[in-house]
């Protein structure tokens, strides 16, 4: 994005480096891609396992089948020579033999049910191995679409050097980058639309008086109140980062920011940005600023 014309020639406006939060923020960001795909990975592992002892489990059931048709048989054999030594009639041997088909019947049913547990088994365990393929690849369209964001504001947002020759952070132009700022959530955020007015305005923790506006030049005059001393800003230009402490001594390290963005006959738009660790309005280190 191009900064805006100096036009009085009274301050210069550099392009500066990528801020250090900017190169945190994509580390933390491939951090957690990495994260997420160690744990569907263990996630993976784990249905994968319980997969395996399913089918141990199979096996076992069906090794148990296996005994009890040898007990079946033994049984039958047991009863065919019982019957011999005890010379059971053709009704008696009739009901014993009733008695096996029953028992064998049973024995399929069992069988059945076997069957179908196991096939249950193994499709749950299919089940649960496609969703966890799902999510990864869901997963992969999240990180993605981070990426993507991310590029998207760090070519919206730039950064400047403000009227203290300060490194500025990111700089909005219009409403929509400042929810930008908003959602980045590196400093406060406090945005306004201030009328000129002989009382001070409240703009988060300080207050501004509006003097003078001139659109034709793009140029403003305000006054910085903060415990009830006040800075004066003059002659600034739309887009330019006014910058100035709050504090005292033992204040933020960091300036407060104003950037207006937009003017009108009498008016301005733009936000206030405050670091995070700033607290409530305080004696400001600064003389007036002109």
């Amino acid at each position: 994005m191009s900064s805006t014309p100096n036009i009085s020639g009274d301050t210069n406006i550099e392009v500066a480096p990528l801020p250090r939060w900017v190169i945190v923020l994509f580390v933390i960001a491939f951090a957690l891609v990495g994260y997420l795909f160690y744990s569907n990975y263990q996630q993976r592992q784990s249905f994968q396992q319980s997969q395996a002892d399913g089918e141990k489990k199979s096996q076992a059931l069906a090794s148990e089948l296996e005994k009890t048709n040898s007990r079946i048989a033994d049984l039958k054999g047991q009863l065919e020579v019982t019957t011999q030594k005890l010379g059971l009639t053709q009704d008696e041997l009739a009901r014993a033999r009733g008695l096996a088909q029953s028992i064998k019947k049973d024995q399929q049913q069992s069988d059945e049910q076997l069957r179908q547990q196991i096939g249950a088994v193994q499709a749950d365990a299919t089940t649960k191995i496609g969703q966890v393929t799902t999510q990864l690849n869901g997963t992969q369209s999240d990180v993605a679409a981070t990426k993507a964001d991310l590029e998207a504001t760090k070519s919206k947002l730039q950064s400047t050097v403000g009227d203290l020759g300060v490194q500025s952070g990111l700089i909005a132009r219009n409403h929509d980058e400042v929810e930008e700022l908003k959602r980045l959530g590196e400093r406060n955020i406090y945005e306004f639309t201030i009328k000129k007015e002989k009382a001070p305005q409240h703009v988060g923790p300080i207050q501004v008086v509006l003097r003078k506006t001139d659109p034709k030049h793009y140029r403003y005059t305000l006054n910085v109140v903060a415990d009830d001393k006040s800075i004066e800003k003059k002659d600034r230009t739309v887009g330019e980062p006014i910058q100035f402490y709050v504090g005292g001594a033992g204040g933020a390290r960091a300036p407060y920011e104003i950037i207006v963005f937009e003017m009108g006959k009498d008016q301005i738009k733009g936000y206030l940005s405050t670091p995070k660790t700033a607290g409530g309005p305080a004696t400001s280190s600064n003389s007036p600023g002109q």
